[in-house]
């Protein structure tokens, strides 16, 4: 179904929220995201003031709207990979590829975003508290990559492992976020590279002798990344 035909088939309040996301979207390309307002965002989606603070309460909260939208979209687009071949490497080609298929068209303004997302005390920081629900779903798609796969692996670490690749997908998307190659190809090769990696890895740690490495790499992670302290950040197993 095409996307104007399920946009006209939502509830109006759904509606108006995704003319407003969809309005805002577009200035921060075409003004940039310090230069935009909320004042202006309802002026451009012909909503009032009041209206569009009513669906986002604040401009952080547009974006948060923007991580929302990612996320669902990701999810959708790599279903037939989860669902599909039960290799641990080609299911972790497929969600990452996915995701750069995704946010490519907001490419262009993702550097605007990143300067605000990589304050650590910024709502915009995708290990934010705002950012939770991103987050996690992220993470449970994550999760879903790994049970579906064939990879033996050890149980106790289950719980550790799609947080450990979650932020895998950060340093990719830091990359793509500077990635100036045609339709970021650099971000695809980078995934080709790393994904057979990455499976190896969780593959190994089932190893006795590798349990205590990924359980220290895990703690130190929780307990440096951004947010730590503060109910934020990697959650802790």
């Amino acid at each position: 179904m095409a996307k104007a035909e399920k946009t006209a088939k939502a509830p109006k309040s759904e509606q108006t929220r995704t003319l407003i996301l969809e309005t805002a979207l577009r200035l921060f390309e075409e003004r940039g995201y310090d230069r935009t307002t909320m004042r202006a965002v309802a002026q451009e989606a012909g909503v009032s003031v009041g209206n569009a603070y009513y669906y986002f309460a604040s401009k952080e909260h547009l974006v948060q709207g923007f991580y929302d939208r990612i996320a669902t979209e990701h999810e959708v687009a790599v279903r037939p990979v989860l669902d599909g071949d039960a290799d641990l490497a080609v299911r972790i080609r497929g969600l990452l590829l996915g995701w750069l298929e995704v946010a490519q068209p907001y490419h262009r303004f993702a550097a605007q975003f990143f300067r605000n997302a990589a304050d650590p005390d910024s709502p915009l920081s995708p290990f934010s508290e705002d950012s939770a629900a991103a987050r996690d779903a992220v993470i449970a798609l994550h999760e879903r990559c790994l049970t579906g796969s064939s990879t033996r692996y050890d149980r106790e670490l289950g719980p550790i492992l799609p947080q450990l690749m979650w932020l895998m997908q950060m340093g990719l998307v830091l990359f793509w976020v500077y990635d100036r190659s045609g339709g970021a190809a650099r971000s695809r090769r980078l995934v080709e590279r790393t994904a057979p990696l990455a499976a190896r890895a969780i593959a190994l740690s089932r190893f006795r002798v590798l349990r205590p490495l990924v359980r220290q790499l895990h703690d130190v992670l929780v307990e440096f990344m951004p947010g730590a302290g503060k109910g934020a950040g990697v959650r802790s197993s």
